[in-house]
Protein backbone atom coordinates (compact mmCIF):
# COMPACT_ATOMS: atom_id res chain seq x y z
CA UNK A 1 0.00 0.00 0.00
CA UNK A 2 1.23 3.48 -0.86
CA UNK A 3 2.33 5.72 1.98
CA UNK A 4 0.98 9.15 2.81
CA UNK A 5 3.06 12.05 1.54
CA UNK A 6 3.03 15.48 3.16
CA UNK A 7 1.85 18.06 0.62
CA UNK A 8 1.20 21.05 2.88
CA UNK A 9 1.64 22.52 6.34
CA UNK A 10 -0.01 25.39 8.19
CA UNK A 11 0.21 27.02 11.60
CA UNK A 12 -3.00 27.70 13.54
CA UNK A 13 -3.05 31.46 14.30
CA UNK A 14 -2.46 32.32 17.93
CA UNK A 15 -1.68 28.73 18.85
CA UNK A 16 1.52 27.73 17.12
CA UNK A 17 0.19 24.23 16.47
CA UNK A 18 1.17 22.98 13.03
CA UNK A 19 -1.27 21.20 10.75
CA UNK A 20 -0.08 18.69 8.15
CA UNK A 21 -1.94 17.89 4.93
CA UNK A 22 -1.12 14.39 3.69
CA UNK A 23 -2.10 12.58 0.49
CA UNK A 24 -2.11 8.92 -0.53
CA UNK A 25 -3.50 8.39 -4.03
CA UNK A 26 -6.98 10.01 -3.85
CA UNK A 27 -7.13 9.92 -0.03
CA UNK A 28 -6.30 12.97 2.11
CA UNK A 29 -5.57 13.31 5.80
CA UNK A 30 -5.07 16.31 8.09
CA UNK A 31 -3.07 15.76 11.26
CA UNK A 32 -1.58 17.80 14.07
CA UNK A 33 2.19 17.65 13.84
CA UNK A 34 3.80 15.65 16.62
CA UNK A 35 0.67 13.71 17.55
CA UNK A 36 -0.80 10.38 16.53
CA UNK A 37 -4.20 10.04 14.95
CA UNK A 38 -6.02 12.28 12.50
CA UNK A 39 -8.12 15.39 12.74
CA UNK A 40 -9.93 14.37 9.57
CA UNK A 41 -9.75 11.96 6.65
CA UNK A 42 -11.39 12.36 3.25
CA UNK A 43 -12.82 8.83 3.42
CA UNK A 44 -14.60 9.46 6.73
CA UNK A 45 -17.06 12.32 6.47
CA UNK A 46 -20.53 10.91 7.16
CA UNK A 47 -21.04 12.98 10.30
CA UNK A 48 -19.80 16.17 8.62
CA UNK A 49 -22.36 15.57 5.87
CA UNK A 50 -25.04 14.99 8.52
CA UNK A 51 -24.25 18.28 10.25
CA UNK A 52 -25.29 20.14 7.10
CA UNK A 53 -28.10 17.86 5.97
CA UNK A 54 -29.91 17.71 9.32
CA UNK A 55 -29.83 21.49 9.71
CA UNK A 56 -30.37 22.61 6.13
CA UNK A 57 -33.37 20.36 5.51
CA UNK A 58 -35.17 22.49 8.13
CA UNK A 59 -34.60 25.75 6.25
CA UNK A 60 -34.57 24.56 2.63
CA UNK A 61 -37.99 26.13 1.97
CA UNK A 62 -36.95 29.54 3.28
CA UNK A 63 -36.53 32.18 0.53
CA UNK A 64 -32.86 32.93 -0.13
CA UNK A 65 -31.57 31.14 2.98
CA UNK A 66 -28.28 32.30 4.46
CA UNK A 67 -26.08 29.73 6.17
CA UNK A 68 -22.92 30.21 8.24
CA UNK A 69 -20.50 27.32 8.66
CA UNK A 70 -17.75 27.52 11.26
CA UNK A 71 -14.81 25.50 9.94
CA UNK A 72 -14.07 24.58 6.32
CA UNK A 73 -12.06 21.42 7.01
CA UNK A 74 -12.07 19.26 3.89
CA UNK A 75 -15.17 20.92 2.50
CA UNK A 76 -17.66 18.11 3.10
CA UNK A 77 -20.04 20.11 5.32
CA UNK A 78 -20.06 22.92 2.77
CA UNK A 79 -20.71 20.48 -0.07
CA UNK A 80 -23.59 18.85 1.81
CA UNK A 81 -25.14 22.23 2.66
CA UNK A 82 -25.01 23.33 -0.98
CA UNK A 83 -26.57 20.04 -2.06
CA UNK A 84 -29.44 20.51 0.38
CA UNK A 85 -30.22 24.11 -0.61
CA UNK A 86 -31.60 25.81 -3.69
CA UNK A 87 -30.03 28.15 -6.20
CA UNK A 88 -30.94 31.26 -4.18
CA UNK A 89 -29.00 30.18 -1.08
CA UNK A 90 -25.77 31.73 0.15
CA UNK A 91 -23.37 29.76 2.33
CA UNK A 92 -20.50 31.49 4.13
CA UNK A 93 -17.69 29.45 5.62
CA UNK A 94 -15.46 30.96 8.30
CA UNK A 95 -12.01 29.37 8.27
CA UNK A 96 -9.32 30.50 10.69
CA UNK A 97 -6.34 29.01 8.83
CA UNK A 98 -5.73 30.64 5.41
CA UNK A 99 -3.85 27.61 4.12
CA UNK A 100 -6.90 25.40 4.64
CA UNK A 101 -8.80 27.54 2.12
CA UNK A 102 -5.84 27.30 -0.27
CA UNK A 103 -5.75 23.51 0.12
CA UNK A 104 -9.47 23.34 -0.69
CA UNK A 105 -8.92 25.47 -3.79
CA UNK A 106 -6.01 23.22 -4.73
CA UNK A 107 -5.38 19.48 -4.50
CA UNK A 108 -7.76 18.82 -1.57
CA UNK A 109 -10.76 20.34 -3.33
CA UNK A 110 -11.50 17.27 -5.43
CA UNK A 111 -12.25 15.19 -2.30
CA UNK A 112 -15.57 16.99 -1.67
CA UNK A 113 -16.26 17.89 -5.30
CA UNK A 114 -14.71 21.39 -5.22
CA UNK A 115 -17.57 23.10 -3.35
CA UNK A 116 -15.70 26.42 -3.21
CA UNK A 117 -16.25 26.69 -6.97
CA UNK A 118 -20.00 26.95 -6.37
CA UNK A 119 -21.14 30.58 -6.83
CA UNK A 120 -23.31 30.27 -3.71
CA UNK A 121 -20.23 29.70 -1.51
CA UNK A 122 -18.28 32.44 0.26
CA UNK A 123 -15.20 32.20 2.50
CA UNK A 124 -14.46 34.43 5.47
CA UNK A 125 -10.83 33.97 6.50
CA UNK A 126 -10.95 34.50 10.22
CA UNK A 127 -12.48 33.27 13.46
CA UNK A 128 -16.17 32.35 13.24
CA UNK A 129 -16.50 33.83 16.74
CA UNK A 130 -15.97 37.28 15.19
CA UNK A 131 -18.90 36.76 12.83
CA UNK A 132 -21.10 35.50 15.65
CA UNK A 133 -20.31 38.51 17.82
CA UNK A 134 -20.98 40.94 14.95
CA UNK A 135 -24.12 39.35 13.49
CA UNK A 136 -27.65 40.28 14.38
CA UNK A 137 -30.46 38.19 12.90
CA UNK A 138 -28.49 37.41 9.74
CA UNK A 139 -28.44 33.62 9.46
CA UNK A 140 -31.12 31.00 8.88
CA UNK A 141 -28.69 28.28 9.98
CA UNK A 142 -25.40 28.29 11.86
CA UNK A 143 -23.33 25.09 11.67
CA UNK A 144 -20.34 24.86 13.99
CA UNK A 145 -17.56 22.32 13.52
CA UNK A 146 -14.51 24.24 14.61
CA UNK A 147 -12.72 21.67 16.76
CA UNK A 148 -13.24 18.24 18.26
CA UNK A 149 -16.40 19.43 20.00
CA UNK A 150 -17.04 21.25 23.29
CA UNK A 151 -13.56 20.37 24.52
CA UNK A 152 -11.14 22.30 22.31
CA UNK A 153 -8.43 20.08 20.84
CA UNK A 154 -6.59 22.35 18.41
CA UNK A 155 -7.23 25.75 20.02
CA UNK A 156 -8.42 26.56 23.54
CA UNK A 157 -10.13 29.75 22.34
CA UNK A 158 -12.68 27.58 20.54
CA UNK A 159 -14.24 26.72 23.91
CA UNK A 160 -15.98 30.12 23.83
CA UNK A 161 -18.30 28.93 21.06
CA UNK A 162 -19.80 26.33 23.42
CA UNK A 163 -19.96 28.67 26.44
CA UNK A 164 -23.10 30.52 27.56
CA UNK A 165 -21.70 33.71 25.99
CA UNK A 166 -20.99 31.93 22.71
CA UNK A 167 -24.43 30.35 22.66
CA UNK A 168 -26.01 33.75 23.32
CA UNK A 169 -24.05 35.28 20.45
CA UNK A 170 -25.16 32.51 18.09
CA UNK A 171 -28.76 32.94 19.26
CA UNK A 172 -28.60 36.68 18.50
CA UNK A 173 -27.05 35.97 15.08
CA UNK A 174 -29.94 33.71 14.01
CA UNK A 175 -33.00 34.86 12.13
CA UNK A 176 -36.42 34.00 13.62
CA UNK A 177 -37.04 30.26 13.26
CA UNK A 178 -33.33 29.73 12.57
CA UNK A 179 -31.47 26.55 13.44
CA UNK A 180 -28.19 26.21 15.34
CA UNK A 181 -26.17 23.00 14.95
CA UNK A 182 -22.98 21.76 16.60
CA UNK A 183 -20.75 18.81 15.67
CA UNK A 184 -18.86 16.81 18.28
CA UNK A 185 -16.73 13.69 18.32
CA UNK A 186 -18.56 12.57 21.45
CA UNK A 187 -21.50 13.16 23.75
CA UNK A 188 -21.41 16.18 26.06
CA UNK A 189 -24.51 16.44 28.23
CA UNK A 190 -23.50 19.81 29.65
CA UNK A 191 -23.85 21.40 26.19
CA UNK A 192 -27.41 20.13 25.99
CA UNK A 193 -28.16 21.79 29.32
CA UNK A 194 -26.47 25.07 28.35
CA UNK A 195 -28.55 25.24 25.17
CA UNK A 196 -31.74 24.56 27.08
CA UNK A 197 -30.93 27.21 29.68
CA UNK A 198 -30.50 29.67 26.80
CA UNK A 199 -34.08 28.96 25.77
CA UNK A 200 -33.46 26.57 22.89
CA UNK A 201 -35.33 23.38 22.17
CA UNK A 202 -32.55 20.82 21.72
CA UNK A 203 -32.20 17.50 19.93
CA UNK A 204 -28.86 15.65 20.18
CA UNK A 205 -28.61 13.25 17.24
CA UNK A 206 -26.11 10.38 17.14
CA UNK A 207 -24.64 9.88 13.66
CA UNK A 208 -21.96 7.59 12.26
CA UNK A 209 -18.61 8.88 11.08
CA UNK A 210 -18.41 6.82 7.90
CA UNK A 211 -21.98 6.21 6.76
CA UNK A 212 -25.21 4.95 8.36
CA UNK A 213 -24.32 1.93 10.48
CA UNK A 214 -20.57 2.31 9.97
CA UNK A 215 -17.81 4.15 11.77
CA UNK A 216 -17.48 5.88 15.15
CA UNK A 217 -20.50 7.52 16.76
CA UNK A 218 -20.47 11.30 16.63
CA UNK A 219 -23.08 13.74 17.88
CA UNK A 220 -24.94 16.60 16.19
CA UNK A 221 -26.86 19.03 18.41
CA UNK A 222 -29.80 20.73 16.73
CA UNK A 223 -31.10 23.77 18.62
CA UNK A 224 -34.00 26.04 17.65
Amino acid sequence: MARFTEIGTATIPGKGTRLRLLQRNDEFSIKIAGTTGELMNSRIHGSEDALATLACERIADQPAPRVLIGGLGMGFTLAAALAALGDDAQVTVAELVPEVEAWNRGPLGSAAGNPLNDPRARVHVGDVAELLRNSDGEWDAILLDVDNGPEGLTRKENDWIYSPDGIAAAQKALRPDGILAYWSAGQEHSLTERLRRAGFSVEPVTVRALRPGKGARHVIWLAW
